[in-house]
């Protein structure tokens, strides 16, 4: 029995030893310092050494994925000027496809092109009537609720300041359209000729090109191909006002 007892007394080291180095890892995102399992087994020397480490890398770093992407975005939209005073803040909705044609450690950039959905509710057509009497461009009278479209094609640029986080610029432009939501015929006589007093709306009556440009941000999850982040853009409508959309997003890289 006493034997027995030596025995296992010999053997316990070498199996929490054993179980110690099957629980290592490694965490990327965690200083040196502070990482575990950071030293390859003492059988592994030079190349080999470094071919492991590299290979482990690259399986743990590939959960970070650039290339072609989708985002879906929801936000909203607030116009600035006197458009701001008939028309409340809406709700913005976006999807855009996109690809990073540029990519290193430090720095990408993209191309996206995107249609978007906005929804704003507005004062009513006989009340603006009223108020354009009282210096309100009469180009900006609208229907009142409205519903606008636009299709946008941007740049982004992106730096990383860590392996997971990024801040870029983008820029873009495209065009708008806000169609009626009423009836054709109704819209020219109750509300042109009657509210309006034969003023026609500029808003509703063509198309209308939009510049933009703002900052972004965006957090790559431990979810490989997902991440989120935010979108804040200045735009500007020509033949309606300025604006402002703030949006977050979710995307997934291909």
């Amino acid at each position: 029995m006493k034997t027995l007892l030596s025995l296992l007394l010999i053997l316990s080291p070498l199996a929490v030893s054993t179980v110690a180095h099957a629980g290592d890892y490694d965490d990327l995102d965690a200083p040196d310092s502070s990482r575990r399992g950071s030293k390859a087994p003492k059988a592994k020397k030079g190349n080999e050494a470094r071919a492991s480490r590299q290979a482990l890398e690259n399986e743990i770093v590939r959960e970070i994925e650039r290339g072609l992407y989708a985002k879906s975005t929801v936000g909203t939209t607030i116009y600035l000027g006197n458009l701001g005073n008939t028309m409340d803040p809406g709700t913005t909705t976006v999807f855009t496809l996109g690809k990073d044609f540029h990519d290193t450690a430090t720095d990408s950039m993209a191309w996206e092109v995107s249609l978007y959905q906005g929804l704003h509710n507005g004062l009513d057509y006989s009340q603006q009537g009223q108020i354009s009497t009282q210096g309100y461009p009469p180009a900006l009278l609208h229907q009142g609720d409205s519903r606008s479209f636009m299709a946008m094609a941007a740049y982004e640029y992106s730096t990383y300041p860590s392996r997971r986080v990024g801040l870029g610029v983008r820029a873009g432009g495209g065009v708008m359209i806000v169609p009626l939501l009423m009836e054709a015929s109704h819209y020219q006589t109750d509300v042109v000729v009657g509210a309006w007093r034969g003023t026609s709306s500029a808003i509703h009556d063509g198309i209308h090109p939009v510049g933009f440009a703002g900052p972004t941000f965006e957090y790559y999850t431990k979810l490989s191909h997902f991440s989120v982040g935010v979108d804040a853009d200045v735009m500007y409508a020509v033949g309606m006002d300025l604006g402002l959309t703030a949006a977050g997003y979710l995307k997934y890289t291909f």
